[in-house]
C-alpha cells in the first residue's frame, strides 16, 4: 500500500483493545441484508468514535486517522457531531481544521498526497478544501505539484498513486452547491493518464505503467484497481466504459468463492478489499449481486462484515487477527456504507452547527495562493499554483495573472498578460491575441466561461479556469 494515503498494518493495530472491541467477529450470512449492513454502520461509528482523542483530534504527528471522516460521511455521520465526552469546542470538524490552517502543516517535506488526503477529508467534514482559512487553500496546493513535462500527473509520475488521488481529490471534492470545480480540460489529462496505465489484466497498480511494456503486463493489485476505477467514474467515465468493464472482470477473477474477498498481492485483508469496493461504489456497481455474487453465494460486503467485532465495531486487517485495526475498521466502514473515497458531509445534528464552514474573505497581508489552469486551445494545458498576498478582502483577476508570471508553481502557466494593468478586457495571455469569436474567457469554480476582465472579481479559494475559444 502507498506510504502516504495508508500506513503499515503494524503501525495501525489497536495497541490495546477493550474487551468489547474484541468480541468474537460473527459471520455475516450470503448477500448482507440492509439490516445487517444497518447494523455494521451503527457499530463501525462507535469504534471510529473511540478513536477521537482527548483533544478532539483524528490527525497530527506520526499515526493519522483522518480518514475517519470520509467513513463518518458515508455512514451518514456529520464530523462536527464527532466529540470527546460531549465538549462540542473540541469537535472533529474545528480541530482538523485548525490543524490544516497551520503553517507547520503537513510537514517540512510534503508530497503531494498529503494534499490529496487532506481534500478528500476535509470535504467530508464540511471543510471547504479551497477554503479552509486565509493562507490554506488544498485545491491550490495539489495543483502545484502539476507535471509540466508530463501532462495529466501529479507528482512524479513514478508514483502513479499521487495522480489517481488527484482525480478523486479534484473530481470527487466539489463546490458546496455541489457542482464540478475544475475545468473539462484538467479532467480529461488525467483520466487520460490513468487510461494509459491500466494493465493488460484490466486492473491497476500503484507505480507507472505507461509506455513499459513489463509493467503493464505485471500483475495488478485489487486495492489500486479499486481506487483507479473510482478516480475515473467521478471523473465523469460511465461504469459501461471498456476499461471500467475490464477492471470489473479483473476484480470478478481474484473473488475467493467460501468468502466474498478479493484475495490481492497482500493476501485477503480487509484494506484491499474495502479498497475494491469503494471503487466499486464510486462506479455505481453493486458489490453484491451478478459478478460479485460467488458461486458460494458470497459478496465483497459479506466478507468485510464478516471481519467485523460485535458490538464493538472495529473490523481486523487479517481474518486470523483478533483485536481491530484502526485503519482496516475505516476502509470497511467506507465500503459497507456505500462510500467511494469521499462523500459529502451530512447535514449535522449538532444545534447550530452549519453543514459547511469556510474561509469568507482575503485577509488583507496574508500570504495565499489560488489554483488557476490556462487552456490556450491546443491542446496545451497549463496548470498551477499562484501565490499572491491580497491587498483586501477581495482581489482581480487581472492581479492574479500578473502573480502567476513571476509566484506560479509549477513556473510557465503565465508568462504574459495584455493589457498589463487597468480593469478592460483581457486581450492576449501567454502571446495568444484574442481573434474574432475566439477570446479569453474565464470560468470560476466551474461555473459558464465569460469574458476575461482584469477587473473580474476573485475572492478567496476561487478555482480559476482561463480559456481561449468560443
Amino acid at each position: 500500500m502507498p506510504f502516504p494515503l495508508t500506513f503499515p498494518r503494524s503501525a495501525l493495530t489497536a495497541s490495546a483493545a477493550l474487551g468489547a472491541l474484541t468480541l468474537t467477529a460473527v459471520p455475516a450470512a450470503a448477500t448482507s441484508t440492509p439490516a445487517q449492513i444497518a447494523t455494521s454502520k451503527t457499530n463501525g461509528v462507535s469504534y471510529l468514535k473511540s478513536l477521537q482523542a482527548a483533544d478532539g483530534s483524528y490527525a497530527g504527528t506520526g499515526l493519522s486517522n483522518e480518514w475517519a471522516f470520509s467513513a463518518f460521511a458515508a455512514a451518514g455521520t456529520a464530523t462536527v457531531d464527532v466529540t470527546p465526552g460531549g465538549d462540542t469546542t473540541k469537535n472533529a470538524r474545528t480541530v482538523y481544521r485548525n490543524l490544516l490552517a497551520t503553517s507547520g502543516w503537513p510537514s517540512a517535506s510534503p508530497v503531494v498526497t498529503d494534499y490529496e488526503r487532506a481534500t478528500l477529508n476535509a470535504y467530508a467534514a464540511g471543510i471547504d478544501p479551497s477554503r479552509v482559512s486565509a493562507s490554506r487553500n488544498l485545491v491550490a496546493d495539489i495543483y502545484g505539484y502539476w507535471q509540466t513535462s508530463e501532462a495529466g500527473y501529479f507528482g512524479p509520475s513514478a508514483n502513479f498513486n499521487g495522480t489517481v488521488f488527484a482525480a478523486l481529490a479534484l473530481n470527487g471534492a466539489k463546490t458546496q452547491a455541489g457542482g464540478a470545480r475544475i475545468p473539462q480540460a484538467l479532467r480529461d489529462a488525467m483520466v487520460t493518464r490513468i487510461r494509459a496505465n491500466q494493465h493488460n489484466d484490466g486492473g491497476w497498480n500503484y507505480s507507472k505503467a505507461e509506455g513499459n511494456a513489463t509493467q503493464l503486463a505485471a500483475t495488478s493489485d485489487i486495492d489500486m484497481t479499486g481506487a483507479a476505477m473510482a478516480a475515473l467514474c467521478v471523473s465523469g467515465v460511465p461504469n459501461t466504459d471498456t476499461d471500467i468493464t475490464q477492471a470489473k472482470a479483473f476484480l470478478k477473477s481474484k473473488l475467493v468463492a467460501a468468502s466474498g474477498a478479493f484475495n490481492g498481492l497482500f493476501g485477503v485483508n480487509t484494506d484491499s478489499n474495502g479498497w475494491a469496493v469503494s471503487g466499486l461504489n464510486a462506479c455505481g456497481i453493486n458489490p453484491q449481486t451478478g459478478d460479485f455474487l460467488t458461486s458460494m453465494g458470497k459478496t465483497p460486503v459479506d466478507f468485510l462484515i464478516a471481519q467485523q467485532f460485535n458490538p464493538g465495531g472495529g473490523f481486523k486487517y487479517l481474518p486470523s487477527d483478533t483485536t481491530p485495526s484502526a485503519y482496516a475498521s475505516i476502509d470497511a466502514l467506507r465500503a459497507v456504507a456505500g462510500g467511494g473515497f469521499t462523500a459529502a458531509p451530512p447535514v449535522p445534528t449538532t444545534p447550530g452547527a452549519p453543514q459547511w464552514v469556510s474561509q469568507g474573505s482575503f485577509t488583507s497581508g496574508t500570504a495565499t495562493k489560488l489554483a488557476l489552469t490556462v487552456d490556450d486551445g491546443t491542446g496545451n494545458l497549463k496548470v498551477c499554483s499562484v501565490a499572491l498576498t491580497p491587498t483586501g478582502s477581495t482581489t482581480t483577476l487581472g492581479a492574479v495573472l500578473d502573480a502567476a508570471v513571476g509566484a506560479g508553481t509549477p513556473s510557465g502557466c503565465v508568462t504574459s498578460v495584455t493589457p498589463s494593468s487597468g480593469t478592460g478586457t483581457v486581450t492576449s495571455l501567454n502571446g495568444k491575441a484574442n481573434s474574432g469569436s475566439n477570446t479569453w474567457k474565464v470560468s470560476i469554480d466551474g461555473s459558464s466561461f465569460t469574458a476575461a476582465a482584469r477587473g473580474q472579481s476573485v475572492n478567496v479559494g476561487d478555482t480559476l479556469a482561463v480559456r481561449w475559444g468560443a
